[in-house]
């Protein structure tokens, strides 16, 4: 049967994205010790405070994972790339992990209470990666989309953002997309603010971790991380280090009960399942 939404447009992935898309398992390392958590205030907004499943999709390292678990909630997670599974499954060996993408989760219809997913929307192929997130919610059930955006309101952070060529703010077109596809309930938004300190060695990290850095050759990394190194000692702080500000954009929304339930079938209240046995493919 064929879940794809009537409707929906979404351009496949070009060669150029696919190979941005795949660059993060070799820049593992860099990812997991200086990209930024997410504060907590984020996950209370975007989930409430009662405990509930919750489907991460492209957990990467877990940043995201760490604030979920703290806040109570069961995580499934899923992350493609085994690098990025490695560092997961070491940083939060009690959480279920499936290596898969988006666009075929290894879960039962109407598994989770929540599908969230951060900093990782803008790579999967939503033609199929929306109904499938639709499948395994509940009727009623959150989708949560989260972004860390460095604040550019400094000239300095604009500098730094030219220079790693990083988004200036989260993919809203991709957000629009998620609406469009009949599958979800209009979005509502909100920010957040937070500072993440670095000094010299986690500045270098983190900008090795951006996808337009991880996919140059040698030498162009080598140019990039030499331009980081100048800046921070412009910036002048010394062994204090920097303080680089971010602005975090959430979206969260409510699935859209199909009439009849998913799959045609009839909606059944979630406490009347075993969703132990919903579960299919998670480690």
């Amino acid at each position: 049967m064929d879940r794809r939404p009537a409707g929906l447009t979404h351009p496949s992935r070009t060669p150029s994205r696919q190979a941005y898309a795949r660059s993060f398992g070799g820049v593992a390392d860099a990812y997991d010790r200086a990209r930024p958590s997410y504060p907590a205030d984020v996950v209370a907004w975007l989930l409430g405070d009662q405990p509930r499943r919750v489907l991460e999709l492209g957990a990467g390292t877990g940043k995201l994972t760490g604030v979920l678990l703290s806040a109570g909630h069961e995580v499934l997670a899923t992350e493609p790339d085994p690098a990025m599974v490695e560092r997961l499954v070491v940083a939060h060996p009690d959480v279920a992990v499936a290596r898969a993408g988006a666009e075929q989760i290894p879960a039962a219809t109407r598994a989770v209470d929540a599908v969230v997913v951060a900093q990782a929307l803008h790579w999967f192929d939503l033609d199929a990666a929306l109904p499938e997130m639709a499948r395994v919610l509940r009727p009623g059930g959150t989708v949560g989309l989260v972004w860390n955006i460095m604040d550019t309101r400094i000239p300095w952070v604009r500098r730094l953002r030219t220079l790693m060529d990083a988004a200036a703010e989260a993919p809203t077109e991709d957000v629009a997309a998620v609406e469009a596809s009949g599958l979800f309930a209009p979005f509502e938004a909100e920010t957040f603010r937070f500072w993440q300190p670095l000094d010299r060695e986690s500045l270098g990290a983190l900008v090795s971790s951006v996808s337009a850095v991880a996919v140059r050759n040698e030498a162009g990394r080598a140019e990039v991380l030499a331009a980081a190194d100048a800046l921070y000692d412009e910036y002048g702080r010394g062994h204090d280090g920097m303080l680089l500000p971010y602005v975090t954009y959430a979206y969260r929304s409510t699935a859209l009960a199909p009439a009849g339930g998913a799959d045609g079938a009839v909606a059944v209240d979630r406490d009347d399942v075993d969703t132990d046995s919903l579960l299919i493919d998670f480690r």
